[in-house]
């Protein structure tokens, strides 16, 4: 059975600012910022950490997986919703280190085996001490990189907002044709910044859950979000717009007409003006004048989302479930991993400055990134269109799945060596 790497954001809103994060990195701070060190181990149907509390400042988390299968473990917020921080896609046996710098303040840990459904293990934790602050020469530095990642969310953002509208508008009128055309090239100012708009409560289970996700957590997400009574976005339209026939399957392999029937035209009405507004919802919430101190955001927040943009490819992209029946992967495949570059690219430098170890660490994962991207170019580009996912074969996914793993192993360090921890 293919498993989806999405958490279930009506217990664990991805907080893409990291509500209490503070990256440290060439600052001074007070005498509170350390390393804790701290163990985790997450099983089927628990997830124990070693301390309940740790001080303020740069912390990790050694997260192994003694489970039967893969994992997720979140740091949450005080509201048990927000994601502060989070390791995705951990293997049974497998063991991750999740690196964060922690503001004093209540938490709970959370595991998600499965990667879908409810959380396990959701405990209290605490961080004490005195709030971390941020000075010294790299400040500028720090400020400029987050301005300038909001500013390309911005950018996209506000590319994806007419784009929606012609595609959904087409949806809307029975031009099934064009919306198939436009479905693929739509999609992709969205992957690109997808860790953003994760954060953002339902908004994203909205816009572009799949079908498997919103029945395994309908009950959750209708409890956080009362108006949110069916599965809508994307997928929803992208179904219609590619149907299945008898005997075809979801991903998770149940019947693929089992809870599902084509959406009648005035169905269509409500769910392409449903997809408008929430789209337009997302481009005035990043468009805020509060937006980034709403969000706390901070390199951290920069950092992390390349990484985090890596795993959506690992686990969803390169199985081919992400889009199960217009097979229009690897359009989402090449936008993640472009907004996955521009968060690296940003904060290269500030790893850089860390000294031969962060040069060096810069040096590969551009060198794997630029192996991805020529490996990619072999399937296609936008302008020419990409090879249709149904037409890769077990081999070639093999082969694309060994580089992300090459790009995802260096790429996994790179917010420790920002925050300046020691290996």
């Amino acid at each position: 059975m293919i498993l989806s790497s999405r958490p279930h954001r009506a217990l664990a809103v991805k907080s893409c600012a990291a509500a209490a994060l503070l990256a440290l990195t060439g600052c001074e701070a007070n005498d509170t910022a350390t390393d804790d060190g701290l163990t985790v181990s997450a099983a089927d149907d628990s997830c124990e950490v070693s301390s309940d509390t740790a001080a303020s400042g740069t912390t990790t988390f050694e997260i192994t997986n003694d489970g039967s299968i893969v994992t997720e473990f979140y740091l949450l917020g005080d509201d048990g919703l927000r994601i502060v921080a989070e390791q995705e896609n951990i293997a049974p046996g497998a063991t991750a280190t999740l690196t964060a710098s922690l503001q004093p303040g209540d938490y709970f840990t959370a595991c998600k085996p499965g990667l879908r459904g409810a959380n396990v293990g959701e405990a209290a934790f605490t961080v004490t001490g005195e709030a971390v602050e941020l000075t010294g020469e790299d400040q500028e530095l720090f400020d400029t990189v987050v301005a300038d990642y909001v500013d390309f969310v911005k950018n996209e953002i506000a590319a994806l907002n007419p784009e929606v509208e012609k595609f959904a508008q087409a949806y809307m009128d029975g031009d099934d044709e064009t919306a198939r055309e436009l479905y693929a090239p739509t999609r992709i100012h969205y992957e690109r910044i997808e860790p953003i708009a994760e954060a953002l409560g339902t908004l994203d289970p909205r816009i572009d859950y799949r079908e498997v996700d919103y029945l395994a957590e309908a009950e959750e997400l209708e409890a956080d979000d009362p108006e949110f009574t069916e599965w809508t976005g994307f997928h929803r339209i992208e179904k219609d717009l590619f149907p299945p026939q008898q005997g075809d399957r979801n991903a998770d392999g149940s019947d693929a007409f089992e809870q599902w029937e084509e959406s009648t035209l005035e169905d269509r009405q409500r769910l392409g003006q449903r997809l408008i507004e929430d789209v337009q919802t997302l481009y005035d919430t990043v468009h805020s004048e509060s937006f980034v101190s709403d969000q706390q955001m901070n390199i951290s927040t920069v950092s992390n989302g390349a990484t985090g943009l890596l795993e959506e490819v690992a686990v969803t992209k390169v199985t081919g479930e992400e889009n199960w029946w217009s097979h229009y992967d690897l359009w989402d495949f090449k936008a993640n991993v472009e907004g996955s570059r521009v968060a690296f690219d940003l904060v290269a430098p500030i790893a850089e400055r860390k000294g031969e170890d962060g040069a060096a660490l810069v040096e590969e994962i551009t060198g794997e990134y630029d192996e991805l991207d020529e490996l990619l170019a072999e399937y296609g580009s936008y302008e020419a269109g990409f090879t249709m996912y149904d037409e890769v074969s077990a081999e070639q996914q093999a082969e694309l799945t060994r580089q992300i793993d090459e790009l995802r192993e260096p790429l996994s360090r790179l917010t420790g060596t920002v925050l300046g921890i020691e290996e």
